[in-house]
């Protein structure tokens, strides 16, 4: 086993936290991890991982090599790629991360247009509604909501989202229009907790920022269940205005409390900085910010009052 191959086996030892499971995602037998990280150390001349009974631990030592192993595979993989063309011809897997329901409303419909264009690229989408790390999960393109805490990638805007108010037309017929965030404390709420965004409600009061707490009545994991419930007139939640666009331009939810909105959020298009930019990358990020900077429905909007 050559020294590249030890150190996808250590990388695979030190990311499943286990021989066998490293051995079941890498197809050889545990015996040869074994080996291999024994053969490692030994050569290293220092102990790299520290096992008990059920769990491997990194040393010290282990996490700065484990670091290295990174960089240096990437590297590797970064100079096949460059050699066989990549960087001039889109081609190889691709995988993008995007919040749940923006990825299901609006990038999974982009991406069969994207693969028939380039048709020597395999795309795998992970929608989820957390902040993935794209370096540790192996992220070629992400989908961000919200103000973008990482300095090290390149990030492209392409349109804005609102936090807002909304319930069914029936809901406010029984119970009356909300003119004021704290009258949301007599209402029925639904709050989602599927991001933070939407479990902490703040509000704007002229220029002051207003932080209000409410006690819901019912607590949901996903944005649509809370969106469905809405629908059908049992109180008010909070979304971002992308999620209900279609319900409110049917009509199903209105949207209240326009004049006390916090600021838009940004939506960016983002990927890691690298002097050499694979194609595939490269032209589904353009793709993206052409497709999404068009929508309507993500551009910002003047408050109003309601």
């Amino acid at each position: 086993m050559d020294r590249f191959q030890e150190m996808q086996v250590f990388m695979a030892v030190a990311e499943e936290e286990g021989f066998a499971a490293a051995a079941r995602r890498l197809r050889i037998s545990p015996p040869s991890v074994t080996r291999a990280i024994a053969a490692m150390e030994e050569r290293i001349g220092t102990q790299l991982l520290s096992r008990t009974t059920r769990n491997v631990y990194l040393t010290e030592a282990g996490q700065r090599y484990l670091e290295d192993c990174r960089r240096i595979l990437s590297e590797l993989d970064e100079a096949e790629e460059a050699a066989a063309g990549s960087y001039s011809i889109p081609c190889g897997y691709l995988t993008v991360t995007a919040p749940v329901l923006f990825g299901e409303l609006y990038i999974a419909p982009l991406l069969t247009d994207y693969l028939d264009q380039f048709p020597s690229v395999h795309l795998n989408a992970l929608l989820v509604d957390r902040v993935v790390n794209i370096a540790d999960e192996g992220i070629d393109v992400a989908i961000r909501i919200g103000h973008l805490q990482e300095n090290n990638q390149h990030a492209i805007k392409v349109g804005e989202v609102r936090q807002v108010i909304c319930g069914a037309p029936a809901y406010f017929q029984r119970h009356g229009r909300p003119t004021h965030p704290g009258e949301l404390s007599k209402a029925n709420i639904v709050m989602s907790s599927a991001s933070h965004l939407l479990s902490h409600w703040q509000f704007m009061d002229e220029a002051n920022s207003l932080s209000l707490r409410f006690d819901p009545r019912l607590v949901v994991t996903a944005n649509q269940a809370a969106i469905n419930i809405a629908c059908q007139g049992w109180g008010v939640t909070r979304v971002l205005s992308y999620q209900v666009a279609r319900q409110v331009a049917d009509g199903e939810l209105e949207v209240v409390l326009k004049a006390f909105e916090p600021p838009a959020l940004p939506i960016h298009v983002v990927y890691q900085k690298s002097n050499r930019v694979p194609a595939k990358v490269r032209t589904f990020v353009d793709f993206l910010a052409d497709r999404l900077g068009d929508d309507v429905t993500l551009k910002p909007v003047v408050k109003g009052i309601a």
